[in-house]
């Protein structure tokens, strides 16, 4: 995760360096290009960017979680047979 400052810092120079991604993260050497460039869309259309990051919401629950790995150590450490077993999705 990178500071509001940060990325304010590497869309400013990815501006100046005329949105040359590759070369914005060659001299910072921080982010990918493709997080440079979604931040510059932000920054266009809100003229901001948000101060902090929002996290999803977790896929599973800790108990889903749990259950999970006591199956596949149960159950042979087969990841295939534990995904069915469970109904979850592939990889």
């Amino acid at each position: 995760m990178y500071s509001y400052e940060d990325r304010i810092r590497a869309v400013e120079l990815y501006v100046t360096f005329g949105k040359r991604a590759a070369a914005t993260v060659l001299q910072l050497g921080y982010p990918t290009t493709r997080a440079l460039k979604r931040w510059h869309e932000e920054y266009q259309q809100r003229h901001d960017l948000p101060a902090g990051y929002v996290r999803s919401k977790p896929k599973y629950s800790p108990e889903q979680k749990a259950m999970a790995v006591a199956h596949y150590l149960n159950h042979g450490r087969c990841l295939a047979l534990t995904r069915r077993a469970l109904g979850y999705q592939g990889k």
